[in-house]
């Protein structure tokens, strides 16, 4: 059994599935008109929640053939120097007010107990950088981002006062091609740059747990599972500090511009995700 919640504390968290609820009193409308039905994966042929993916593999495969040819055709040999970067930082998924109308991480705020930046977390990457003269730069990288978020049912527990928990992933490794502007030269002691380039972003995003069929008004545990490669826009800018002819260190701030589909048709709430948000990373190079 089920019932609406009551008062402002929250039970703990339970975990124990089979609860089959009978829903006193709220009818689909008065639960947020949300309904999320079960998924039969035989008839569907794949497992719940994942959709094929459409992207074709030799998209970026063209893009950073293009990019590098052209940095070898036009820069003499002489003038280019290459190093290896890495980056730990703190990747912070875009608020509710940018975020796409579609969004399904922005449709499960109305029915689950979560904050939006409980998605923000730490990301990891590297990099390899090729000089092409004094104040351009082009490099290709690599990265990854993982957070899980806990959720329960904002207005709704089960009868014997326990909650009906839920856990969202969310996963992006990207893979990049950028070009860096320094108006300083890149010889400098302090290097201010600018950039942009394009990204090619793995994903995956899941929701596990339990949750309530507004057919039959029953609690059942699942799992919804959404998973993609998407290109988007990449902005950034930061700055470094030289020392010595081979080492450098630095601050980096990274926005991409990124969605992907998870499906309403899959169990999920809305339609798209939105992938994009703002890295900030220290950075530390060694030329070679």
């Amino acid at each position: 059994m089920s019932r609406r919640r009551t008062g402002s504390g929250k039970s703990p968290r339970c975990t124990e599935s089979g609860v089959e609820p009978v829903w006193q009193g709220a009818t689909r409308e008065q639960a947020g008109g949300h309904f999320r039905p079960r998924i039969n994966t035989v008839q569907l042929g794949f497992s719940a929640g994942r959709r094929p993916r459409s992207f074709r593999p030799g998209l970026l495969g063209t893009i950073v053939a293009t990019m590098t040819a052209t940095l070898w055709l036009t820069t003499p040999a002489a003038a280019q120097d290459q190093a290896l970067g890495l980056n730990l930082g703190y990747f912070a998924v875009r608020g509710e007010d940018t975020r796409i109308v579609d969004d399904v991480i922005t449709e499960n705020l109305s029915l689950f107990a979560f904050a939006l930046d409980e998605f923000n977390g730490g990301s990891v990457g590297a990099e390899w950088l090729v000089g092409t003269g004094e104040f351009l730069e082009v490099g290709f990288g690599a990265g990854f981002y993982q957070q899980t978020v806990l959720s329960v049912y904002t207005d709704f527990i089960n009868d014997d006062g326990t909650e009906i928990p839920q856990d969202f992933r969310l996963r992006v490794t990207p893979v990049t091609a950028t070009a860096r502007f320094f108006p300083f030269g890149r010889y400098a002691t302090v290097q201010p740059y600018a950039g942009a380039g394009v990204g090619f972003f793995n994903w995956r995003y899941s929701e596990v747990g339990e949750f309530i069929d507004f057919n039959t008004f029953d609690v059942f545990r699942d799992r919804f599972v959404a998973t993609g490669n998407d290109v988007g826009g990449v902005y950034l800018g930061g700055v470094r500090f030289l020392a010595g002819s081979r080492y450098s260190a630095g601050f980096e701030l990274r926005y991409q511009v990124v969605k992907g589909v998870v499906g309403i048709d899959q169990g999920f709430l809305d339609e798209r995700i939105d992938l994009g948000g703002l890295s900030s990373s220290f950075t530390f190079n060694v030329g070679f």
